[in-house]
C-alpha cells in the first residue's frame, strides 16, 4: 500500500507537468498570429509557427489575416426619392493589424457587421431608385471608401463591396416594366422615322437625277413593264407614253 500511496501525487504531478506542456505550446499556421498578454500588458505578436508562452502568466489570443466574405442581411431602405427596397449585399475584409484588432474593438467581426449595415442604409438613403439600379459601381466604391475609413482604427481592411440584391416592390416592378416598354416603343418609332428620312432623301435624289436625263426616265418605265411581266401571269394593259413613242418617230426623219 505504500507504493500506490506515493503512485498517486507522482501521477498528478506528471499530470500537471503534461497539462503545462500542452499550454505553454501553440503552432500557429501563416494565416494567424498570436496576441500575447503577460499579466495584462501586451507582449510582441507571436507567429507564425512555434510559440512558447507561460502558463497561467500569459493569454494568448489568435487572429486569423485572411479574408474573410461577409453577407450583408437585406436591409429596409428608403431613398431620397420615397421608394421603400430591400437591399442585401456582400462584404470583403481582413486583419491588418492584429493589436488593433484585439484592443481597439471587443469583437472586430461583429462590429464590422454592424458598420456595414448602418452605412448600407445612410448611404443608400441618400441616392434616387435610378441612379441605384444604373450606378451601381460607383455606389459600391463609395461604400468601401466610407467603411475602409471608420474600420481602420480597428486594424480593418475593407477590401470591397458589392451590393448583391435590390428587392423592390410589385407596384414598383410592375411601374419599371412599363417603363421600359415605353422607352423600347419610342426606340422603334425613331428608328422607323429615320429610316423613312433616309428613304425620302433617297427616292429626292434619284427624281432629281432621272428629271435631268429624261432617257435613263424612259429606260426605268420599261425595266417596270418588264419585271410586272416576268412575275405576273395576267394580262395587264399600260398606256405608253408619247414621249417614248416620239423619240421613235423622230429617229427617221433625223436618218
Amino acid at each position: 500500500m505504500p507504493g500506490a500511496s506515493m503512485f498517486l501525487p507522482l501521477a498528478a504531478v506528471a499530470l500537471f507537468m503534461v497539462f503545462v506542456a500542452v499550454s505553454a505550446v501553440w503552432i500557429l499556421p501563416e494565416y494567424e498570429r498570436g496576441v500575447v498578454f503577460r499579466l495584462g500588458r501586451l507582449q510582441p505578436v507571436r507567429g507564425p509557427g512555434l510559440v512558447i508562452i507561460l502558463p497561467g502568466i500569459d493569454r494568448l489570443v489568435r487572429v486569423k489575416l485572411r479574408t474573410v466574405a461577409m453577407d450583408v442581411s437585406p436591409q429596409d431602405v428608403i431613398t431620397r426619392d420615397n421608394v421603400s427596397v430591400k437591399v442585401s449585399a456582400v462584404l470583403y475584409f481582413k486583419v491588418v493589424d492584429p493589436v488593433k484588432a484585439t484592443i481597439a474593438v471587443e469583437d472586430y467581426l461583429y462590429a464590422t457587421s454592424q458598420l456595414s449595415q448602418t452605412t448600407l442604409r445612410s448611404v443608400l438613403g441618400q441616392i434616387d431608385l435610378d441612379d441605384l439600379l444604373a450606378k451601381r459601381d460607383r455606389i459600391n466604391a463609395n461604400l468601401r471608401e466610407i467603411l475602409d475609413q471608420h474600420a481602420e482604427p480597428w486594424g480593418v481592411q475593407i477590401d470591397n463591396v458589392e451590393v448583391k440584391n435590390i428587392d423592390l416592390p410589385h407596384e414598383m416592378q410592375r411601374a419599371l416594366a412599363r417603363q421600359a416598354e415605353a422607352e423600347r416603343e419610342r426606340r422603334a418609332k425613331v428608328i422607323h422615322a429615320e429610316g423613312e428620312f433616309q428613304a425620302s432623301a433617297k427616292l429626292a435624289q434619284a427624281a432629281h437625277i432621272l428629271s435631268e436625263e429624261p432617257a435613263s426616265l424612259q429606260l426605268r418605265y420599261l425595266q417596270t413593264l418588264t419585271e410586272i411581266a416576268v412575275d405576273k401571269n395576267s394580262t395587264t394593259v399600260f398606256p405608253i407614253p408619247m414621249d417614248l413613242i416620239q423619240m421613235f418617230m423622230d429617229r427617221p426623219k433625223k436618218s
